[in-house]
């Protein structure tokens, strides 16, 4: 047992290494794309990583995670379109203006998905198994069509930001920069992940995933634990929407819908369901897959699907599992 967690500590490791040297590698050959493609895959395993924390820990199926997704990409696009609008975001009762501060952005969006999380999950959390599954995926719709009648910010269009937020010491402009603090983040979260998966929250939260009488019969409210760790999940899936919105300077309602909320837990099933680099693994095969059979076929999906049905059969650890060769609760 402890082979393979030193093994799993050592792909942990090497999974990182491969994250930072693919960009740094697309740096001397002067290909900003690469660097854009390791981006993208160090967001959405931002995004993956939050999911994991409810799903992986707390037992949480989530159809509903776009939500916060959308909430922290819309905290950005709205505070950006004002101050490059010169215009307020209200008035009244007090004054709050736009802006273009990716530390101001970012507050702004964990709170406003960790907000809605609670709402969401105070009332989700009153069921559970596929009625949790239908009440999140029917709050994903709710925002998704009230961002489609937004016309105020664009609508069903979206909305375009001209130029990339900023972060001070840094250019975001420049690839790699912008990578690096996308990957810095990542890192944290990474770190703030393996704390709580060994600290006396984790350990009682997957408890109450999988035995949640014995966990009552102690004091504990395995409901409330549930909620808090679904909390903290919206709050980092949501940061993740603002980075992805400043990535592509543009959001849209596509941010909210169901299809990316199954994107995300495909993530997670790739990588493996509540292993601590799972979702990287996960976010790098979708992406990699995503730009190199995209380009080949429009139906790479079907390829995605085949590879899922394999882990799903015969690696339920996913691929850090299977690689890791180490089985956890969840398998």
């Amino acid at each position: 047992m402890s082979g393979a967690l030193n093994r799993e500590a050592w792909l942990n490791l090497a999974v990182l290494a491969g994250l930072v040297a693919v960009p740094l590698w697309a740096l001397t050959v002067d290909q900003p794309f690469t660097i854009t493609l390791a981006t993208r895959v160090a967001i959405l395993a931002l995004a993956a990583v939050g999911l994991n924390i409810a799903l992986g820990l707390g037992g949480l199926v989530s159809l509903g995670h776009a939500v916060f997704f959308g909430i922290g990409g819309y905290a950005m696009g709205i505070l950006a379109h004002h101050a490059q609008t010169y215009t307020a975001v209200a008035e009244w009762p007090v004054l709050i203006e736009g802006t273009k501060s990716m530390p101001v952005i970012w507050v702004v969006a964990v709170v406003a998905s960790a907000l809605a999380a609670l709402v969401i999950g105070v009332l989700s959390l009153r069921t559970s198994g596929v009625y949790f599954i239908m009440i999140t995926l029917a709050f994903g719709q709710m925002f998704f069509y009230f961002a489609i009648s937004w016309s105020a910010y664009g609508g069903e269009d979206g909305l375009s930001i001209y130029v990339r937020n900023g972060f001070p010491g840094l250019n975001t402009l420049v690839p790699i920069q912008f990578f690096g603090l996308c990957f810095a983040i990542l890192c944290a979260v990474l770190w703030l992940n393996a704390r709580l998966m060994r600290s006396p929250f984790g350990l009682a939260l997957n408890a109450a995933r999988q035995v949640p009488v014995r966990v009552e019969t102690v004091g504990l409210n395995p409901v409330r634990l549930k909620l808090v760790a679904f909390v903290i999940s919206g709050a980092i899936t949501g940061l993740a929407g603002a980075l992805f919105a400043d990535l592509n300077r543009f959001v849209s309602p596509t941010m909210f819908s169901w299809q990316f909320s199954g994107e995300i837990i495909i993530l997670v099933i790739l990588g493996g369901v509540g292993r601590l680099i799972g979702p990287v693994v996960g976010a790098a095969v979708f992406v990699v897959l995503e730009h190199w059979l995209g380009g080949l076929t429009e139906f790479w999906l079907i390829w995605l699907g085949v590879i899922l049905l394999l882990i799903v059969l015969f690696a339920r650890g996913g691929l850090v599992g299977l690689l890791a060769g180490r089985s956890v609760a969840h398998d």
